[in-house]
Formats: C-alpha cells, sequence, structure tokens
C-alpha cells in the first residue's frame, strides 16, 4: 500500500502536465503560442496542439465576424454646412492574428476604437463632400462603399478586415429638419404649378386646333352641301324643262295649282287681285283659256 502512493503521485503529476502540455484551436479561432511573453507561434488551423508546460502559454482569438455599433449618432456637416446625425454599424473580424497582437495587443476594444475612429473620420469626408439630398436618399450605397474600402485598407494595418459598413438613419437635427421641409415643400408646389402652367397651355392648344378643325370640317360640309344642292336644283331644273317639254298645258297646270296651294294656305290671307288676272285663269275655265271678249 506504500508503494501505491507515490505512484499515483507520479501519475497525478504526468496527468498535470500533458493537461498542461496540449490544447485544442477551435475552428472558429485562431491561437497564439507564447514563449516567456514573445510570440513563438500562430496557429490557424484546428486541432490538438501541443506546448511546454510552464514555458509556454497560448491565447485564443475569435476568427469570426464582429460588429460594431455606434451607442449615440455620430455628427457630421455637409458640404452646404448643414449638420447631419448619422447611426451606422460596423460588421469586421481578425484576418492577420500575429498584426492584430502586434498592434492593439489583441484587445478588441482597442481595436473598436480604432475602427470607431478611422470610421468616423472616413464619414465626415465623405458627408463633407456631399449635400444633404445626397446623403439622405441620393448616394448612401456610394458612401458606404466608399468607407468599407477605405476602412478596409487602413485597418489591414492592425491585421483587420472591414466586410461591411452600414448606414442606418441619416436623420437632421430639429433645427435643419424644418427648413429643410419648408424648402422641400416649395420646391414641389413650384414643380406642381409648372406643371399646371403647362397643362392650361395644352389645353388651350387643344381647344384652338379642335376649334380650326371644327371650323374646316363646317367649311368643308357647307361646300359639299351647296354643290350636292346645286346639282340636285341642276337636275330639277333638267326633268321641269323635259317635262315642261312634252305637255307644256300640263306643266303650266300643275304649277299653277302648286302656286294656288302655297297661296291660299292660311285662312286669314288677303290678297287684292284682278279677277281677271292670268293667276285666276285656271279657276276661271280648267283648260286655262283666257275668257272670250264680247262684241
Amino acid at each position: 500500500m506504500r508503494a501505491l502512493g507515490p505512484l499515483v503521485a507520479a501519475l497525478i503529476a504526468v496527468g498535470l502536465v500533458i493537461k498542461g502540455a496540449l490544447f485544442t484551436v477551435d475552428q472558429r479561432q485562431n491561437a497564439i503560442v507564447f514563449q516567456l511573453g514573445e510570440v513563438k507561434d500562430v496557429i490557424i488551423k484546428p486541432g490538438l496542439n501541443f506546448k511546454w508546460p510552464m514555458i509556454q502559454d497560448v491565447r485564443f482569438f475569435d476568427m469570426r465576424i464582429l460588429s460594431y455599433d455606434d451607442v449615440e449618432p455620430l455628427r457630421f456637416i455637409t458640404s452646404e454646412k448643414k449638420p447631419v446625425l448619422v447611426d451606422s454599424y460596423v460588421k469586421w473580424r481578425i484576418v492577420d492574428v500575429r498584426q492584430f497582437y502586434v498592434s492593439v495587443q489583441g484587445d478588441e476594444f482597442r481595436a473598436a476604437t480604432r475602427l470607431r475612429q478611422t470610421i468616423s473620420n472616413l464619414l465626415q469626408a465623405e458627408f463633407g463632400r456631399r449635400t444633404v439630398h445626397d446623403v439622405v436618399s441620393g448616394a448612401r450605397d456610394e458612401i458606404m462603399a466608399e468607407v468599407r474600402a477605405k476602412a478596409d485598407l487602413d485597418l489591414r494595418r492592425i491585421g483587420v478586415e472591414i466586410v461591411d459598413v452600414r448606414l442606418k438613419r441619416v436623420d437632421l437635427p430639429q433645427e435643419v429638419s424644418e427648413s429643410v421641409y419648408g424648402r422641400m415643400q416649395a420646391e414641389r408646389k413650384r414643380i406642381a404649378n409648372e406643371q399646371r402652367s403647362e397643362g392650361a397651355a395644352e389645353a388651350e392648344r387643344i381647344r384652338a386646333d379642335a376649334d380650326r378643325q371644327r371650323e374646316v370640317i363646317l367649311a368643308n360640309a357647307y361646300r359639299d352641301a351647296q354643290r350636292v344642292k346645286g346639282d340636285g336644283d341642276a337636275q330639277a331644273a333638267s326633268i321641269y324643262a323635259k317635262a315642261f317639254s312634252k305637255n307644256a298645258e300640263f306643266y303650266s297646270f300643275y304649277r299653277s295649282m302648286e302656286a294656288y296651294r302655297g297661296t291660299f294656305q292660311g285662312q286669314k290671307d288677303l290678297m287684292l287681285i284682278e279677277p281677271n288676272s292670268d293667276f285666276f285663269r285656271y279657276l276661271r275655265d280648267s283648260t286655262g283659256r283666257p275668257p272670250a271678249v264680247k262684241k
């Protein structure tokens, strides 16, 4: 029994040494092996690894995409000297563990501080050369692309990659919003008045053209009617002439009957005509012969 004690102690010591000598790197991590405070090795592949106990130690770094979001919106000045409030967030990750440790001692808080300064300076530069309209709606995608590219180029020096930069919200301060909205309203009213004026002018043009076409149509219709009427009168005259030439007596009788109908149509009509007038010759005699002269 006394011999088992030292053996158990030896096994425990060996287990502790093995435990202190082996470590596992997760697939979501990179690790730096330090020897006496200096960087000895960088492990980027996941799996089981070995280190010297008591001499070497290991520090792990998360290689997943991280987010940085400002607690308070940042205030920038546009090219029109108008202030805007910008709420943004950044997606970033460590791509060079050794450089990240050398630059910011592997401290994510220090890296986020550096990131905030870089993004803030770049956003101020981008907003400073654009108008309020551009930053509110017109050029947001372009601003985000420019800031992401420039920030990534700068922060690569500390081993960080900028994955994405997004503007969540761009607001105007209260004192600026009222004047901007007032100008927008005035601009919309001006455009509306221009469109109304153009519409009224177009309506007048259409009405004038319609009136002109109406006059042309009426004139053409009157011309055609007169031509048709003239043709009808000519045909009627021709028919009358042919009828007269065939039976002049009947034609004279018919014309006299038509004259009687038109003349005596009203009961109160009054005419002063001599009884022996030629107008009444068919009333005196159906043959229309003049009365015989008494000797």
